[in-house]
């Protein structure tokens, strides 16, 4: 007969996934602010910024629920997954295919951490209290204060792939950025017209601080 074995079995951490529509802003961010808040080798096992080659939010919605489908059925039905990604314009990507994206995500309670009209919006809220919409990226980065405000923090000029966006960060505008986010959201929605019932429809409008928020509570388990 088999000797019983009375060693207690490891409690694996559930394990938060972040599968991002940028290959370089989003991560890098997200990575420092990691590397800021949660230094110890402890947060690697429990916060995971995927690689992926998908990048529309449709493609990634789907490799999160897939992903997640595939975790539960190992027995890991505590992790969470997000998505992170942009409205952008309505001429790259129409209301019908967010809506899709949204209800799938929704549906296989997946999160996700959407920016109107893009990432950069989050970031120029660490600098300034502002209202204004914008219709894409480029339209952000010429009209807003956003590359004014990081020359004044030492970067020569705002570029997505900038691997220091974090580090010109203070502590302080990180909570700014969270209470202003929260705040233009609930304006922008109570602004909006009653048919514009979803996170897409709304501009200005980011829930980044949302997965700040999930990161915040799973490292420091």
């Amino acid at each position: 007969m088999p000797k019983k074995n009375n060693r207690k079995q490891k409690v694996l951490k559930p394990v938060l996934h972040i599968y991002c529509e940028g290959e370089k802003t989003e991560p890098n961010y997200l990575n420092g602010y990691i590397n800021r808040y949660f230094p110890s080798n402890r947060r690697l096992k429990v916060i995971k910024i995927e690689a992926t080659k998908k990048n529309t939010p449709k493609q990634l919605v789907e490799e999160a629920v897939n992903a997640k489908t595939a975790a539960k059925n190992n027995g890991l039905e505590d992790d969470t997954f997000w998505v992170v990604y942009d409205r952008e314009s309505k001429q790259k990507y129409a209301d019908a295919l967010h809506s899709m994206t949204y209800e799938k995500a929704q549906k296989n309670q997946v999160s996700i951490a959407l920016s109107n009209v893009c990432f950069e919006a989050w970031l120029l809220l660490h600098f300034q209290d502002t209202t204004a919409s914008y219709n894409c990226y480029d339209d952000l980065r010429s009209n807003s204060a956003l590359r004014d405000e990081c020359k004044k923090r030492g970067l020569v000029d705002y570029d997505k792939g900038n691997k220091e966006i974090f580090n010109i960060l203070k502590e302080d505008d990180i909570t700014k950025a969270r209470n202003r986010a929260m705040k233009i959201n609930q304006q922008t929605k109570m602004s909006a017209d009653s048919s514009c019932t979803k996170p897409f429809h709304w501009n200005q409008y980011t829930d980044v601080h949302l997965l700040l928020d999930a990161i915040d509570k799973l490292a420091e388990q």
